[in-house]
């Protein structure tokens, strides 16, 4: 996949919920960045109830996303948020198309399904990193920006590490080491997506999770739906990454992860996995990119992760 150069064209999409009177704000963003901005249509627009919390029409949106990776002058391909209806694209999606074009594609949360799909369907490395509105033009911190920038951007070869920004406590909740695929994204949305053609492949990887806006019990039903779905039989290591506004804790974020231990464990502690937690991707500030798709080695002691393959071209 081509590294994103500078003064590259980069396409703005919304491929689920809108955020109309962002899309404009998030050009100007890039292009005071020394990028040129595409805003595409659908990133512009909002249905009528009872859609309205989509960006456009299916097919509107559809047609953003296989317009901007079609287009040989688009350097990479930027969500602007996320919220809902992503996976109503999935069936639609020419994978063909992607594979003939690959490019950094960046986004998380409702974006999972879009990830997910790709990385069945298209086979590339995708970025589960910051979105425009959601999180730049919000001002979320530090290295969130420069992290992402530099990782598209062609500054993590082979051999780099992925490491936690100063501050950022990832706690070792099983220690260890393991190699694998990266893979992964928001919860509710991997639990989702289990039993269609673009679940998610744990097999001999390195899971990734995250969420925002759940209930303990609803995290302990989603990891108990994905184990019954022998998900997490060939794992090879586990990431959990930041949990935010966690429902009826009544506790700041980083306090109220802890209460996430217990159910991680149960669900990992004996599968003999390492097993690294507070990692600080997500929902949380800042949200550091993560490569999916790319082989990684999880080392917890060092509380990172190390690239085994070179993720961008010159």
């Amino acid at each position: 996949m081509p590294a994103l150069k500078a003064g590259a064209r980069i396409a703005i999409v919304a491929p689920a919920s809108a955020a109309p009177d962002a899309s404009d704000r998030a050009a100007q963003w890039l292009e005071a960045r020394g990028f040129v901005a595409q805003v595409m249509p659908a990133s512009r627009t909002r249905l009528e109830p009872p859609y309205d919390y989509l960006a456009g029409t299916d097919a509107q949106r559809l047609d953003d996303l296989h317009t901007a990776f079609a287009s040989p002058d688009v350097g990479a391909v930027w969500c602007l948020q996320g919220g809902f209806g992503s996976w109503r694209l999935l069936d639609k999606l020419d994978f063909g198309l992607l594979r003939q074009h690959p490019k950094p594609f960046i986004g998380y949360s409702d974006i999972t399904a879009l990830h997910l799909a790709m990385q069945r369907q298209a086979g590339f490395v995708t970025f589960h990193g910051p979105m425009l509105a959601q999180d730049l033009l919000a001002g979320k911190r530090e290295p969130t920006e420069s992290h992402l920038l530099a990782m598209i951007g062609g500054q993590f070869g082979q051999g780099a590490w992925i490491e936690p920004p100063f501050g950022a406590r990832p706690v070792e909740l099983v220690p260890g080491g393991a190699s694998g695929r990266l893979v992964g994204g928001n919860l509710a949305l991997i639990a989702a997506l289990t039993g269609s053609p673009y679940e998610i492949d744990t097999r001999d990887a390195i899971l990734f999770f995250e969420d925002v806006n759940e209930a303990l019990p609803r995290v302990d039903r989603l990891l108990s739906q994905l184990a019954a779905a022998g998900k997490f039989d060939g794992v090879k290591g586990v990431v959990v990454g930041s949990f935010t506004r966690i429902l009826g804790t009544h506790m700041e974020d980083d306090e109220a992860q802890g209460l996430l231990y217990p159910l991680v464990l149960e669900q990992f502690g004996a599968r003999g996995i390492p097993v690294l937690a507070n990692w600080p991707s997500g929902h949380g500030d800042p949200n550091l990119t993560l490569p999916l798709g790319a082989r990684v080695t999880l080392d917890t002691g060092r509380g990172a992760l190390r690239l085994d393959q070179p993720i961008t071209t010159a």
